[in-house]
């Protein structure tokens, strides 16, 4: 960070290399869709721009993936519909047996149908903690919620999921 404070252009080409794929699964989860490079591009331009406001010390991902998410909920704003929020189920890069493969994609494609059926709020503190898998803190910066508030909304959340899906595993 400091070198990219004293104006290395190149530095920030390595923030933005380390972090883009991550800010761009945030923009996906988060509802960008299609939308997302360009979310993720916009956000790195406002990073970029806001540098000196970033405290020092402090973690760049989260503060990175708070303006993803922002950028993220003004192009679905100005997309008018939620009708692509629902474009989450990207495949996992995980190779499986081609049985347990199956199984495993039921499982997913049953657990993503709960998420998306989630109010919101809830939606949002399981894509952050589980799919985007940031913790209690990352979570409530990029949502800019109070970190108790992310506690208790993925409580209810996963208090949901268990109702919604009683013979499979969720989490406590």
């Amino acid at each position: 960070m400091a070198r990219v404070r004293g104006g290395d252009s190149v530095a920030y080409g390595e923030l933005v290399d380390r972090h883009a794929s991550v800010a761009k699964r945030t923009a996906v989860f988060l509802g960008a869709g299609a939308d997302a490079d360009d979310v993720v591009q916009e956000a790195f331009v406002k990073a970029f721009r806001a540098l000196g406001g970033f405290r020092e010390g402090a973690a760049f991902r989260p503060w990175l993936l708070r303006i993803v998410a922002n950028e993220t909920r003004n192009a679905v704003r100005a997309r008018g519909r939620r009708a692509r929020r629902e474009e989450l189920a990207a495949p996992l890069d995980v190779v499986l047996d081609p049985a347990d493969a199956a199984v495993s994609l039921e499982r997913r494609t049953e657990l993503l149908a709960a998420v998306r059926a989630l109010p919101e709020q809830m939606r949002l503190v399981v894509t952050c903690r589980y799919l985007l898998d940031l913790d209690e803190q990352e979570t409530a910066v990029v949502l800019g919620w109070p970190r108790g508030t992310v506690k208790s909304r993925l409580h209810r959340a996963l208090g949901r999921l268990r109702d919604a899906l009683p013979d499979k595993e969720v989490q406590r």
